[in-house]
């Protein structure tokens, strides 16, 4: 089961970053040149964070069947690196467009 929503939730953060990557990025760059520097940062760190969610879909892929103590230590640290820099992103995305995110009365075509 660990394996299986593992694997799930890394689809699932790679979809997300996806979408805003060619659905709100495009448009907050529109909106004024003053997020450009925000939004550079955001798009490096996902994708830094695909890096790490690959390592965790690796080391979840890793699991076996069988208790296995080291693919399991393997996961633990590689869910422990992703935890770190996706909260650390996910704040700098609050702190820097939500502001600009709830000003907006309109989300165009969306």
């Amino acid at each position: 089961q660990l394996k299986i929503n593992c694997l799930q939730y890394c689809r699932f953060v790679h979809m997300h970053h996806h979408g805003e990557s060619a659905l709100l990025f495009p448009r907050l760059r529109e909106s004024s040149p003053a997020p450009g520097p925000v939004v550079d940062k955001l798009e490096a760190d996902h994708a830094r964070v695909s890096d790490l969610l690959d390592d965790v879909s690796a080391a979840a892929t890793s699991l076996a069947d069988a208790e296995d103590a080291t693919a399991r230590k393997r996961l633990g640290a590689a869910l422990g690196a992703l935890s770190d820099e996706l909260l650390a992103h996910l704040q700098y995305e609050e702190d820097n467009i939500s502001d600009t995110l709830r000003s907006w009365t309109s989300w165009g075509d969306w």
